[in-house]
């Protein structure tokens, strides 16, 4: 069984980045349905795409959705950074701020997680 964290740090601002974040969505829900441990973290500008996914007219809102039991949260500092902190909190993810207010890597790699990052 695989133990894997995907970040996205992907911005919401090009279709490139909108790739990223379908990338990182589709690679959760693969290791979802393997059976694998898997959590997602919304990072650094990747905070802005948890109100924008969080939206069920967005296009990626469906597998959003379907790997929401997989999200973990979202960076704390990053999302007050970004101006989307309340976005965040409205869409019921967790806010993370284990290690100087932001998510812990660290802690995972010490877990056994592999990153992914997109």
């Amino acid at each position: 069984m695989a133990k894997v964290g995907v970040i996205v740090l992907a911005d919401i601002e090009t279709h490139a980045d909108m790739g990223r974040v379908a990338n990182a969505l589709e690679t959760v829900k693969e290791f979802q349905e393997a059976g694998d441990e898997i959590t997602l973290i919304f990072d650094g500008a990747g905070t802005k795409w948890v109100g924008v996914l969080s939206n069920p007219q967005h296009r990626l809102h469906r597998q959003f959705a379907a790997v929401r039991e997989s999200i973990a949260g979202a960076c704390r500092f990053c999302a007050a950074a970004f101006g989307v902190k309340e976005e965040v909190q409205q869409s019921g993810i967790p806010l993370l701020g284990e290690y100087e207010g932001h998510p812990s890597l660290r802690k995972l790699v010490e877990q056994g997680y592999q990153i992914i990052t997109f």
